[in-house]
C-alpha cells in the first residue's frame, strides 16, 4: 500500500538529493573562483585594467583567464553569472528543512524535555531566527566594523556560538545543528543575493552606460565572498551531522558545533595560502587535528542520569497521544521493546563500541515509541531496514505487520 508516509519520505529523499547536487555545484564554483583569484599572476602583456592572469590545463585543453580588478573597458557580448548555484542550494535546503523539521516537527524539531513549545512556536523560532541572523550580520558589515575585517570575523563567530547554544536549549540535538547550518547558509546566500550580485549589476550598468565603475562595489563583494569561503566547510559538517549522534547527541554539542567553525578557518587558511604562494602553512593541520581531538573528547560526555521514572511520568504530547491511544499500540510496543530497544536506549549495552543510540533515537518508553511512530513504521514496517541483519533480534514478518497495523490505525491509513 502506497500511503502518505511513504510518499512523503520519497519527497524528502528527492529534495535532499537535489540539495546535495546544487550544494556540490555551489561549493565547487566557490572553491574554484577563490583558488583562481589567489593564483592570478601579473604580466607585462596584460590589457589595460587587468590585474592578473592564470593559465590552466584540464580535460585535454588549455584555459587562459584574465581578471579585471574593476571592469574591462567595454561590456563583453557574453557574460556568465554565477548565482543560481547558491540560490538553488538555499531554496532546496529551505524546502528540505520545512519537510523534515516543520511538517515533521513533532518528531524532529521539538524536544519536550528541553522546552514546552507548540509546533507553531517552534516553526516561528526556526524561520524567524534565520531572518534575524542575516539582518544582524548585514548591519555589522555595513557599519564601521567593515574597516576591521578581523574584528568583524570575531563578532560573527560570537554570533554563531550564541546561536549554537540557543538552538540547543530548545530544539532536538539534530535540529539544533541543522538549524545552525541553515543559519549560516542563509547568511552566505543572502550575501550573494543582496550584496554580491547587486554590486556586480551596478558595475555592469556603468559599463553599458559608458561610465567608469567605482572600485568600491568590487571590494564590498570581495569581503562577503571571503566570508562565504570560510563558512563553507562548517556548513557542510553541520548538514552531515544529523547522521552522527556523537556530534549532536551530547551535552556539549553546541561547543562541538562552535569548534567546527574554527576548523573551517584553519583548513581554508591552509588552502588559500597555498593557492596564493604555492606553499601552505602546515601548522594549520596541527591545529585542526587538535581541535578534532577536543571535539571527539567532548562527544563522550554522556549526561544521562538514569531517571527513567521522570521519563515515564512525563505527560504525552498531543502527537504522542495519537499513537499511544491507537488500537494495536500495546502489541507494537512489545515488538519494539523486544527488537529495537537494545540499541535504541539511553544507556546502550548491546555493543562495546556503541556509545549512543543510532541517530539518538530512543525507543524505551511509551512516549518514545509513540513519538517515533512514523520512523518505526518506515524502518521496521514498510521496509526491512531495521533491525540490521546481524542484530540479535526476533523480528518476524508477523511483527512487522503488527507495526504496520498499529501505525495505520493511528493515521487512518
Amino acid at each position: 500500500m502506497f500511503d502518505v508516509a511513504i510518499l512523503w519520505d520519497w519527497i524528502a529523499f528527492s529534495v535532499r538529493w537535489l540539495h546535495v547536487i546544487t550544494a556540490m555545484a555551489w561549493i565547487g564554483a566557490s572553491f574554484y573562483f577563490i583558488a583562481l583569484d589567489l593564483m592570478l599572476k601579473p604580466s607585462d602583456t596584460l590589457p589595460e585594467g587587468a590585474s592578473g592572469e592564470e593559465w590552466e590545463v584540464h580535460g585535454g585543453g588549455f584555459y587562459h583567464t584574465i581578471k579585471y580588478m574593476v571592469a574591462p573597458s567595454q561590456m563583453p557580448e557574453h557574460l556568465t553569472w554565477h548565482k543560481w548555484q547558491s540560490y538553488s542550494t538555499w531554496l532546496s535546503g529551505a524546502a528540505l528543512m520545512m519537510i523534515i523539521y516543520w511538517v515533521g516537527g513533532e518528531i524532529f524539531l521539538l524536544d519536550p524535555t528541553k522546552a514546552d513549545l507548540s509546533l507553531w512556536q517552534g516553526i516561528l523560532i526556526s524561520g524567524g531566527s534565520l531572518t534575524i541572523g542575516w539582518l544582524a550580520y548585514d548591519q555589522m558589515c555595513k557599519s564601521k566594523l567593515s574597516e576591521h575585517p578581523t574584528l568583524l570575523m570575531l563578532l560573527l563567530f560570537i554570533i554563531l556560538v550564541t546561536m549554537s547554544w540557543g538552538y540547543n536549549q530548545i530544539f532536538t540535538g539534530r535540529a539544533a545543528l541543522l538549524h545552525l547550518g541553515a543559519f549560516t547558509a542563509t547568511i552566505m546566500t543572502a550575501n550573494v543575493f543582496f550584496q554580491i550580485m547587486p554590486n556586480q549589476r551596478i558595475v555592469v550598468a556603468d559599463l553599458m552606460a559608458g561610465r567608469t565603475p567605482d572600485a568600491k562595489y568590487g571590494k564590498i563583494a570581495k569581503v562577503r565572498s571571503t566570508h562565504n569561503n570560510y563558512l563553507t566547510l562548517p556548513v557542510v559538517f553541520l548538514m552531515l551531522s544529523n547522521h552522527y549522534p556523537l556530534s549532536f547527541g551530547t551535552e556539549y554539542a553546541w561547543i562541538i558545533a562552535s569548534l567546527i567553525f574554527l576548523t573551517g578557518v584553519t583548513i581554508r587558511h591552509y588552502f588559500n595560502t597555498m593557492h596564493k604562494t604555492g606553499k601552505g602553512p602546515h601548522w594549520t593541520w596541527a591545529v585542526t587535528v587538535l581541535l578534532m581531538i577536543l571535539i571527539a573528547w567532548l562527544s563522550t560526555a554522556n549526561t544521562w542520569d538514569g531517571d527513567y521514572d521522570a521519563l515515564e511520568a512525563r505527560e504525552l504530547t498531543e502527537h504522542e497521544q495519537q499513537f499511544a491511544s491507537a488500537a494495536g499500540f500495546e502489541e507494537a510496543y512489545n515488538v519494539v521493546l523486544g527488537n529495537c530497544s537494545m540499541c535504541h536506549t539511553r544507556e546502550p549495552a548491546f555493543s562495546e563500541t556503541m556509545f549512543w543510540a543510532p541517530k539518538s533515537i530512543y525507543l524505551e518508553t511509551e512516549a518514545d515509541i509513540a513519538r517515533n511512530a512514523q520512523q518505526i513504521y518506515l524502518q521496521a514496517g514498510a521496509s526491512h531496514a531495521m533491525p540490521p541483519p546481524n542484530a540479535i533480534s526476533t523480528m518476524t514478518d508477523k511483527n512487522r505487520r503488527t507495526i504496520i497495523a498499529w501505525y495505520r490505525n493511528a493515521t487512518g491509513g
